[in-house]
């Protein structure tokens, strides 16, 4: 039987990435994520949930990560589950840490927003990056957010069954 390991997230950056570089010089970047869950208890009053998430990208996509992302930018990020398991220095007990290898990324600020996420060079258009290491700028010359069509899973509206 085949299986599936596959995540999609939007949300939002809670610090600039850290960039790292391994001994063979292969670009890293980490940073956490914030995705929010809007519920009613069952007292009826609405409650909010952020669930935090660790993001590893490699390579070409470290790099994008490292020129364009900034704290509070909303993404979405496609990738996949990861647990590393390590043995604690100080303490010698295993340690344990999931996180997400994405290799997909999606700028959602759009082209010239005065966003004020903090740092330099944040937003810059709707940037996808691939695996291949493609930046594709997809943003409108109006200086608007234009949707990616390729996230549209059913396509026009023709080709609805109902």
């Amino acid at each position: 039987m085949r299986s599936l390991n596959k995540v999609m997230l939007i949300g939002n950056l809670g610090a600039d990435p850290e960039i790292r570089h391994t001994p063979g010089g292969t670009m890293v970047a980490n940073f956490r994520m914030a995705t929010n869950e809007v519920f009613k208890d069952r007292n009826d009053n609405r409650r909010e949930r952020t669930e935090w998430h660790r993001i590893v990208a490699w390579a070409r996509l470290a790099e994008i990560c490292e020129q364009y992302v900034r704290k509070g930018m909303p993404v979405y990020i496609e990738g996949r589950l990861q647990t590393r398991e390590w043995e604690d220095r100080q303490s010698g007990q295993k340690r344990y840490t999931t996180e997400i290898v994405a290799n997909q990324m999606i700028m959602l600020s759009g082209r010239g927003e005065d966003t004020g996420y903090g740092g330099g060079g944040g937003g810059g258009g709707e940037r996808s990056a691939q695996p291949a290491g493609q930046a594709a700028d997809r943003g409108g010359s109006q200086g608007g957010y234009t949707p990616d069509s390729s996230l549209d899973p059913i396509g026009e509206d023709d080709d609805l069954p109902f």
